[in-house]
């Protein structure tokens, strides 16, 4: 039998992550600060809009996927008087499945479980295609109990879950596994960069690459099909891996481990960011780049 589940954040990735929580069973509440993405989500999937997060008092679980923990603080503990929490029930579940800090995340969840709130964080990978079709890779962070509660909701969203730890040891794994994404990325643009000035063609570059020791989740999936072809179209932003790949630094620096690689990974999609802007497809960093090099002016 499902649950009433609340979801808060109806965008490009919790739109589809919400309706396949419809199609599971639950009973879902979908809130967004624009309303108009709530109410045209309810009457497009059978679901209730709120109008306010007091709609959400009678879910037993509330998701959000936002775009950082600063928007999660808000909605759960602060926005109209003391957030989401202030209207739940003990016992509730806050499951936080966006890209948020992982120290940030520990201290939401003190501060939640001071109001009876049990909280996980459960971020994805897999991109707006696999939100769809529901194979998000989920890693699952928080208390044994809470995360065994909250696996039949996340189960409807994701195809392979992973229990990663403590809780913000999701947030961790997350931003980890983008910052690896983003540094090998970086690289091999370089590389294609520094081979193309010397004669090498690209794509024969990209082939060698995708049967020899260089080969990466970007030669593979996007070298050729997003950035030779000029398509830049993964659906990605660019701010978004900026924001993942200074997470991962910063926590290196919080924790007290010298990650010298990790800072110069975000740099440098730091300044992709801000020279394309954040919204800007995370792959025309690779054009970007070949500009500032002196390539394309």
């Amino acid at each position: 039998m499902g649950a009433n589940v609340g979801f808060i954040g109806i965008g490009n990735m919790g739109r589809p992550m919400a309706a396949n929580l419809v199609r599971a069973g639950h009973s879902v509440t979908v809130y967004d600060l624009d309303p108009g993405q709530a109410s045209t989500f309810a009457a497009e999937h059978g679901a209730r809009a709120a109008t306010g997060l007091s709609d959400l008092a009678d879910c037993r679980f509330v998701v959000t996927m936002l775009p950082t923990g600063k928007e999660v603080r808000q909605v759960l503990l602060e926005a109209d008087g003391g957030g989401a929490a202030a209207h739940l029930e003990p016992g509730s579940i806050a499951i936080d499945m966006s890209s948020a800090e992982p120290v940030g995340t520990r201290e939401i969840g003190a501060d939640l479980a001071k109001r009876g709130i049990r909280f996980v964080d459960a971020p994805v990978s897999g991109g707006v295609t696999r939100a769809a079709d529901a194979t998000l890779t989920i890693m699952i962070g928080g208390d044994a109990d809470a995360v065994s509660d909250a696996k039949p909701v996340l189960s409807a969203m994701g195809g392979r879950l992973f229990e990663v730890g403590t809780l913000g040891c999701g947030h961790a794994m997350k931003a980890l596994n983008n910052y690896l994404a983003a540094t090998s990325f970086a690289a091999t643009c370089e590389a294609v960069l520094i081979g193309e000035r010397f004669g090498l063609d690209p794509d024969v570059m990209a082939d060698i690459f995708n049967v020899s020791t260089g080969k990466t989740f970007c030669s593979e999936n996007l070298l050729k099909h997003e950035i030779l072809s000029g398509r830049f179209g993964s659906g990605f932003a660019a701010g978004l891996l900026a924001k993942d790949v200074k997470i991962a630094s910063d926590l290196g620096e919080e924790i007290g481990v010298d990650a010298p690689v990790s800072r110069l990974v975000r740099d440098r999609w730091a300044d992709a960011r801000d020279g394309l802007g954040g919204g800007a497809d995370h792959t025309r960093a690779a054009a970007y780049w070949a500009s500032r090099a002196g390539k394309g002016d």
